[in-house]
C-alpha cells in the first residue's frame, strides 16, 4: 500500500520543482495515513450503499428513499419500517408518559395563525393560486405586485417546526389539571416541517420529521436536577433496545448551539459509521419563552412549596426517524459459522429487540396436502393476530422457497420466531419453531404456540 501510493504521489507531483517534491516525502508515513483514511472513508460509503439496499430490499424504507433516510428525516417507508417506527413511538410514550404520573398527553395542530413567529426562519402554507392570481395581473406595477405578495404572506398560517410551541400554548389550560402544582410535563408525537438547505427536492424546500416531544415545566431551583433526571432517563432508554449499548452516548451542548435561550443542554448520540448524529436533545429553557409567549401574564405563577414561581421549561425533543435508522444500524449483525467440513459460513441477521421487532413469528408451511395445512395456517393467523402479535403470512407466497432461503430472509427481516405447519400438524398437533437468535429449532404443540409469544414478548419489555 505504501509503495502504491509514494507511485501516485510521484505522478501528481512530477509538474513541481525538485523542492516541493521532496517536501512531499518528507513524512511518508503521514503519506500512508492519509491513504490509509481515504480508503477507510469509501469502505464506509460502501458499507453505507449496501445498508441502504439492505433497508430497501427488506421492506424497511422504499428503494430511492436512502438520501431521505440518512439524514433523519421522513422517508417513505415500507411495511416493516412503518411497523418499526410505530413500535419506537409507543415505546417511547410509555417511557415518558407513563414513567411519572404527572405528565399528561396532548395534540396541537400543525397550522395556526395565532401563534407568533419566533424562529428566524419560518415555513408558511401559502396558496399557489391566489401567488398566481397576483402575477398575472398585468396592470399591476411591480410595487404593488411585491406588497400583495407580502401580504399573502403575513395572513399564510406558519407551519409548525416543533412541538414545544404547542405544549406552551397549552400551559394555562392544563394548570387546572394539576392544581397549579409544579413539577408536571406535557408530551406528544407528530410530523415538524424543517426548512434543509441542499434537500433532494431542492434548496429549502421542507422536510417532514417525526419527532417525539416532552415538554417539562418545574421549579427554577430544581430545573437543573431535572435536566440531569431526564438526560438519565433518555439515555437508559434508547440502550435497553441496543445491540451494542456504548454505540449511544451523551454529551453537553455546547454554549450558542441551540441559540442565546439555552441555558444547559443534553443530546443523546448515536455513532454511525460517517459520525455521531442527535437522536435526542434535550435543553433548559428557563422562563423567558414561556412569559413571552403569554405576554407576562400573572396567571403563569404555580406552587412550588409555599412560594409561587414561574416554572422553568425543559424541552425534550426526540429524532424518532433518525432513531429507526440507528436501531436498524445496531441491529444489522453478521454472524459466522464454521461447519463440520471447518467451512465458513456467514448470515445476515438483524436482531431488533422483541419490543420493537415489526414481525414477532412468520407462519410457514412444510409438506403435506396444501389446502389442509393453509386452513391451519389462517387459523393460528387469526389467533395470533387477536393477541396483538404480529405475524408474517409466509405461507402465502407462490414462489417456493427451501426452509433455508426463507430463514435467510426472515433473519434479515429480523422476524424473532418462525412457525412451520407441517403433516404432523395434521396428525399430533405438533409444529417446528424457530428461534432467529439462537436458530434452535424446538417442537411445540399449536395450542400452547399463543401463550408462549405472548409471554416471550411481555418478558423481553419488563426486562
Amino acid at each position: 500500500m505504501l509503495t502504491y501510493c509514494v507511485r501516485r504521489r510521484m505522478f501528481f507531483l512530477k509538474k513541481q520543482n525538485v523542492r516541493s517534491l521532496l517536501c512531499g516525502f518528507a513524512n511518508p508515513f503521514q503519506l500512508w495515513r492519509d491513504c490509509r483514511s481515504l480508503g477507510t472513508a469509501v469502505k464506509d460509503s460502501d458499507h453505507t450503499s449496501a445498508f441502504m439496499q439492505f433497508c430497501s430490499g427488506r421492506y424497511y424504507i422504499i428503494p430511492d428513499q436512502g438520501e431521505s433516510f440518512l439524514r433523519g428525516i421522513s422517508c417513505a417507508y415500507g411495511p416493516l419500517g412503518m411497523e418499526l417506527r410505530k413500535n419506537m413511538l409507543d415505546q417511547w410514550w410509555t417511557s415518558v408518559v407513563m414513567s411519572k404520573a404527572q405528565v399528561f398527553g396532548i395534540n396541537t395542530l400543525h397550522l395556526t395563525r395565532n401563534r407568533p413567529v419566533t424562529d428566524q426562519r419560518t415555513l408558511k402554507l401559502v396558496d399557489c393560486n391566489a401567488v398566481d392570481h397576483i402575477l398575472s395581473q398585468r396592470a399591476l406595477k411591480l410595487d404593488q405586485v411585491k406588497e400583495d405578495l407580502q401580504k399573502l404572506l403575513q395572513n399564510s398560517a406558519p407551519i409548525r417546526s416543533n412541538l414545544l410551541q404547542g405544549a406552551l400554548e397549552q400551559y394555562l389550560p392544563s394548570l387546572e389539571l394539576v392544581n397549579r402544582r409544579l413539577p408536571f410535563g406535557l408530551a406528544e408525537t407528530g410530523v415538524c416541517y424543517q426548512p434543509l438547505e441542499g434537500h433532494i427536492n431542492g434548496p429549502g424546500c421542507p422536510a417532514e420529521v417525526t419527532q417525539a416531544s416532552l415538554v417539562w415545566f418545574c421549579s427554577p431551583r430544581t430545573s437543573s436536577q431535572w435536566l440531569d433526571y431526564w438526560a438519565r432517563q433518555r439515555l437508559q432508554w434508547w440502550r435497553k433496545f441496543a445491540m451494542g449499548p456504548s454505540s449511544f452516548s451523551s454529551s453537553d451542548i455546547e454554549d450558542g448551539k441551540e441559540g442565546e435561550k439555552v441555558s444547559r443542554g443534553v443530546r443523546i448520540l448515536y455513532q454511525f459509521p460517517w459520525g455521531a448524529e442527535p437522536l435526542e436533545t434535550l435543553c433548559s429553557l428557563g422562563d423567558e419563552e414561556l412569559l413571552q409567549l403569554h405576554k407576562r401574564s400573572s396567571k403563569l405563577q404555580c406552587k412550588d412549596g409555599r412560594k409561587s414561581v414561574v416554572p422553568h421549561v425543559i424541552s425534550v425533543c426526540a429524532n424518532i426517524d433518525r432513531g429507526v435508522l440507528a436501531y436498524l444500524h445496531n441491529s444489522l449483525q453478521e454472524m459466522k459459522k464454521t461447519d463440520s467440513k471447518r467451512k465458513l459460513h456467514s448470515r445476515k441477521v438483524l436482531k431488533l429487540h422483541p419490543s420493537l421487532a415489526p414481525v414477532k413469528v412468520a407462519l410457514d408451511m412444510g409438506r403435506g396436502p396444501t389446502v389442509e395445512l393453509r386452513q391451519v395456517c389462517e387459523a393460528l393467523l387469526h389467533e395470533l393476530l387477536e393477541r396483538g402479535i404480529s405475524t408474517w403470512p409466509g405461507y402465502l407466497e407462490t414462489m417456493q422457497s427451501s426452509m433455508e432461503q426463507l430463514n435467510t430472509k426472515y433473519d434479515e427481516m429480523g422476524v424473532l420466531f418462525t412457525v412451520v405447519i407441517t403433516d404432523s400438524t395434521l396428525e399430533n398437533g405438533l409444529v417446528q419453531v424457530r428461534s432467529r437468535d439462537t436458530t434452535i429449532k424446538e417442537t411445540m404443540h399449536i395450542a400452547e404456540i399463543k401463550a408462549f409469544f405472548t409471554k416471550y414478548v411481555n418478558a423481553a419489555e419488563n426486562i
